[in-house]
C-alpha cells in the first residue's frame, strides 16, 4: 500500500463544520475510532470507569464516538476485559453510559463486533468460515456449520437491539481487522463452496445479511455505519484485494449503510497493518517526549488509508470516515476540503487528550499530544485503556510491568501461541 502525499493547499475551518451521517447530525468532523476500553469483567458486564471515559469525550467535543468493540456473543468474545451485548442483562449497565453522554450533549454508537477465530479466550470454540488457522495467532478452528452462520446473524441482530434500548444513537458494525466478517470475506480464509462462500458475492453475503438483520431493529434517527477491510495486510498471496472489497462495500451500502470508516481486512499483525508507531512525530518531539528509541527512526506519514478511501470513494456513494494515523489539524481540513473523506476518526490521540477537539477548536495547539508510541494498546486485556505517557510514573509502571512478564501473551502487543488458546 502506498503513502499518498496530501495535497498541499486547503481550506481551513473544514474539522469544524456540522455535517450529517445517516439521520445524525454532528457538530464536526471528528470521530472517536473503536478502541478497545478493557474495562468489563469475566462476563462482559463494563465497570465504572466506561461511563467516565465517554462521558470525558463528549465533554471534550468529538463530534461522535465509537465504542471499543463489543462482542455480540460468547463464542465471539476477543479477551477477556471486553464488554458485551449478548444478553438483555447488558441493556441498564450501557444505558448509564448514553446517559452521561447525552447530558454532554454528545452522540455515541455502538461498535458490535465477532472476533471469529481471532478470540482469544482459552478453551472458547471461535466460529470460523473454514478450517484454515487463524493468520494472527495460528489457532485452530472448524468450519461453521450453516444453522451456526445463521445464529451468529441473529446474535448481531438482537446485540443492536440491546443497544437501542441502551440508548446508543447507532451501530458501528466491525467488519475488518482480521475478525469473523473479514474472515468470511477473505479467499484465503474462507475457502467454502457453498452459499457463504466460492465467490466474491457469496463470500460477502454474511456481512450483507447482518447488516439487513441489524438495519431490521433500527428505528428512525439512529445511524448505521460499518468499519470496513478495503483488502487483505497479509504476506500470502491470494488475499482479498481492493477491487473486491470495494465492489462488496457497494453491496453493503445497498443494503442498508449510512457511511464506511476505511481500515485493512486480515492483518498478519496489529502494528504494521493497523496501529502505526510515531505518525507525524519528528525528532524535536520525540525528545521533548523522551521518546529514545524514534530519534533513530523516520516518522509514518499521516492517513496511511488514504490509498484505500481514495478506491471507495470512486465508486461507492457513502460518507467515507478515514482512519489511520490522522494528526495535523491542517491535514484534516485538507482531506474535508479536498472531499476526499467526509469524517476523519483517531483512537489514540483521544486516549490522551479526551478534550482534543476543544483543544483544536480554541486554537490552543493544531496536532495531538499523542505520540503513537503505541503502548497503550500493549496493556490492552491487562488494564483500563489510558495514556502511559502521563504522568512521567507511568512509563516507569510499564516498564516494571513488562521487565517482570506481566505482559505474557495477552492483548494486542503480544501473539500467543496457538497451544495456548
Amino acid at each position: 500500500m502506498s503513502s499518498t502525499v496530501l495535497n498541499s493547499s486547503g481550506v481551513g475551518g473544514s474539522a469544524f463544520t456540522p455535517a450529517q451521517l445517516g439521520p445524525l447530525l454532528l457538530p464536526n468532523r471528528f470521530i472517536r475510532a473503536g478502541t478497545g476500553e478493557s474495562m468489563a469483567d469475566k462476563d462482559g458486564r463494563i465497570r465504572p470507569g466506561y461511563a467516565v471515559l465517554h462521558e470525558n469525550l463528549a465533554r471534550g467535543g468529538v463530534g461522535l464516538a465509537f465504542t471499543g468493540h463489543i462482542f455480540c456473543h460468547p463464542r465471539g468474545r476477543y479477551g477477556e476485559l471486553q464488554a458485551g451485548l449478548h444478553d438483555d442483562d447488558a441493556i441498564p449497565q450501557f444505558r448509564a453510559v448514553t446517559d452521561a453522554v447525552h447530558r454532554r450533549d454528545g452522540r455515541i454508537v455502538a461498535q458490535i463486533a465477532h472476533a471469529g477465530s481471532q478470540s482469544m479466550i482459552a478453551g472458547n470454540d471461535p466460529l470460523a468460515p473454514s478450517a484454515v488457522d487463524n493468520v494472527m495467532t495460528g489457532r485452530k478452528v472448524r468450519a461453521a456449520r450453516i444453522d451456526e452462520i445463521e445464529d451468529v446473524i441473529d446474535a448481531f441482530a438482537q446485540a443492536a437491539r440491546r443497544a437501542v434500548e441502551a440508548g446508543f444513537d447507532g451501530i458501528h458494525l466491525h467488519g475488518a481487522n482480521g475478525y469473523l466478517i473479514s474472515q468470511f470475506r477473505s479467499p484465503l480464509t474462507n475457502r467454502r463452496e457453498d452459499e457463504w462462500g466460492g465467490s466474491r458475492q457469496r463470500r460477502d453475503r454474511l456481512a450483507v445479511e447482518i447488516i439487513r438483520a441489524i438495519r431490521g431493529q433500527l428505528p428512525p434517527g439512529r445511524s448505521f455505519t460499518m468499519k470496513v477491510g478495503v483488502a487483505d495486510l497479509v504476506d500470502e498471496p491470494g488475499g482479498l484485494s481492493v477491487t473486491d472489497a470495494v465492489e462488496g462495500i457497494r453491496a453493503f451500502v445497498d443494503a442498508g449503510l449510512d457511511g464506511v470508516e476505511i481500515s485493512s481486512n486480515l492483518m498478519s499483525d496489529y502494528v504494521s497493518a493497523s496501529i502505526r508507531p510515531y505518525v507525524a512525530v519528528t525528532r524535536r518531539r520525540a525528545l521533548a517526549d523522551i521518546l529514545v528509541h524514534r530519534l533513530h527512526k523516520s516518522p509514518e506519514p499521516e492517513a496511511y488509508f488514504l490509498d484505500f478511501a481514495d478506491a471507495v470513494r470512486a465508486r461507492v456513494d457513502t460518507k467515507v470516515i478515514l482512519v489511520g494515523g490522522i494528526r495535523r489539524l491542517d491535514t484534516v481540513d485538507r482531506l474535508i476540503a479536498g472531499g476526499r473523506a467526509d469524517f476523519v476518526s483517531m483512537a489514540r490521540p483521544f486516549i490522551r487528550e479526551p478534550d482534543l477537539v476543544n483543544r483544536l477548536a480554541t486554537g490552543a495547539q493544531t496536532s495531538p499530544a499523542c505520540v503513537s508510541c503505541n503502548i497503550c494498546l500493549m496493556h490492552d486485556e491487562h488494564h483500563p485503556l489510558q495514556c502511559w505517557r502521563i504522568p512521567r510514573m507511568n512509563l516507569l509502571r510499564h516498564a516494571r510491568y513488562r521487565f517482570t512478564g506481566g505482559f505474557g501473551t495477552k492483548g494486542s502487543g503480544r501473539k500467543p501461541s496457538a497451544a495456548e488458546l
